[in-house]
């Protein structure tokens, strides 16, 4: 094992200027050889904080070590036994695991992202998960985003009937916003075949609040009903001109890009302004950055470099393809007259601590530029939309902001309506399960049984043999 290889086997990248050439993946697989190579870097520690990091406490520690000895079947079973969305995850996963890695203190950590990929894709990924014995109970669903497919997942495996009713005619939710220099499309519905034999029903084109509410269901028949539906509704930056031709909101042109991007910005030499510093914000300026051939691209961003809440990896590769960025920048208002032709700026500079103990941002007084551009990108944030949600629910929109019901486990002030989300996919999924569990325990202490913890996925056997000594991870969340 090499132990003292501090430095990570590197992972096949695509170059700055081919990358923004078009929409390929930017980042490959690792070959056998070089996620063996990788995986035998891992320490193996007694301690794994990468699994404690890890939001659904996903076994990496485990998958690494199968890697490490080539046996990527196994690996990919282990892999999938904790994460039935591990084929969107190996590619989009912002690794809260590797942050946490002991080996990034002399050097680079694990590339457990890279290496969960490597298992899926050298090792049998094409399983299908078994449901234990039939429950009468349905359970209701709404929304098919991240939290909503954990939660269908993690209650079908238990017995219950589940039906997810999707708002868009595709499953997913914000999954299908993400770029497909990241996703090439396919991921999702590779996932989602694993879910074949399980009993849930998917149900499209229905609108919660509009054809029907958390409890409308219930008084059809369901006894519980969880609401996922994340956050969808773009923010508007509230200042003069926003209404004007040539002014985009991230979320929903990121979707237009994915269902097809022909003429969705029109000729090639734009000024494209991008507001908002973070994952979302520079997802659109990278995608405008494809679509609009030699445009100028430029994120402006209301803090400093150092507090862009962007992924680094995300802030590096597009500057590498072109991005430029203004920080410590805020628009004050949008000017033309039929058309987008410029942004007025004002310079900001850190102020006293605001109520979170960040530093706020003041505005410089005189410090008033106008940048010239025919298009601007608001990534400023989304809102949860709950019109038509009955005010009896009381939900909660939590900081980011998702609803949540307020009690301590998400049910909401209806009896049988649960409510959560999370603040990335991978977060999304740990409130599903968590959701999940809440539902199931809520419906047992209704029948007079007791809950059901999660089966095996696979059916027997349990897990895939580990190497001598392994001990699995030693704790839950």
């Amino acid at each position: 094992m090499c132990a003292f290889r501090y430095q990570r086997t590197p992972v096949p990248e695509e170059s700055g200027s081919e990358r923004a050439a078009g929409f390929g993946e930017v980042l490959h697989a690792y070959s056998r050889e070089e996620a063996v190579l990788e995986a035998q870097r891992c320490l193996q520690c007694a301690m794994p904080f990468c699994v404690q990091a890890c939001p659904i406490t996903q076994d990496c520690r485990g998958y690494i070590a199968l890697v490490a000895q080539e046996r990527f079947d196994d690996a990919a079973r282990l892999t999938l036994l904790d994460n039935p969305l591990a084929t969107v995850l190996c590619k989009t996963c912002y690794h809260y695991c590797e942050e946490d890695c002991v080996m990034g203190g002399r050097g680079t950590p694990i590339a457990i992202r890279h290496l969960k990929r490597a298992a899926l894709e050298h090792g049998r990924s094409d399983l299908r998960y078994v449901p234990s014995r039939p429950k009468s109970e349905r359970v209701a669903v709404v929304g098919a985003g991240p939290a909503g497919l954990m939660a269908a997942w993690e209650l079908a495996l238990r017995g219950y009937p589940i039906t997810v009713y999707e708002e868009k005619p595709f499953l997913g939710g914000q999954v299908d916003t993400i770029p497909r220099y990241h996703l090439d499309g396919t991921e999702l519905n590779a996932d989602l075949a694993r879910f074949h034999d399980l009993d849930v029903t998917f149900v499209g084109g229905q609108k919660a609040g509009v054809d029907f509410t958390p409890e409308s269901l219930l008084s059809t028949g369901y006894p519980a009903v969880y609401v996922a539906i994340g956050a969808s509704d773009p923010r508007a930056l509230g200042i003069p001109g926003e209404h004007l031709p040539g002014v985009f909101y991230a979320v929903p042109f990121l979707l237009a890009v994915n269902m097809g991007p022909e003429g969705l910005l029109g000729r090639k030499d734009r000024r494209i302004v991008v507001v908002g510093g973070g994952d979302v914000a520079l997802d659109a300026a990278r995608s405008a950055l494809r679509l609009a051939r030699d445009a100028t691209v430029t994120v402006v961003y209301r803090r400093t470099e150092r507090e862009m809440p962007a992924g680094g990896e995300e802030v590096s590769e597009g500057t590498e393809e072109g991005l430029r960025f203004l920080f410590e920048r805020a628009p004050v208002r949008i000017v033309g007259t039929s058309q987008v032709e410029g942004i007025v700026l004002e310079t900001m500079r850190p102020g006293p601590p605001d109520a979170s103990g960040r530093p706020s941002s003041v505005v410089v007084p005189g410090s008033e530029e106008t940048v010239a551009c025919d298009t601007i990108i608001v990534a400023v944030g989304e809102a949860a939309d709950l019109r038509g949600f009955p005010a009896e629910l009381d939900l909660r929109p939590s900081r980011h902001p998702w609803p949540e019901g307020t009690k301590p486990d998400w049910m909401t002030d209806v009896e049988g309506v649960f409510a959560s989300g999370g603040r990335s996919v991978v977060y999304a999924m740990a409130a599903g399960t968590k959701a999940a569990e809440a539902i199931d325990g809520y419906l047992a202490r209704r029948a007079g049984r007791e809950p059901t913890p999660r089966p095996e996925p696979f059916g027997r056997p349990q897990r895939p043999p580990l190497p001598s000594g392994y001990g699995g991870p030693t704790w839950t969340l």
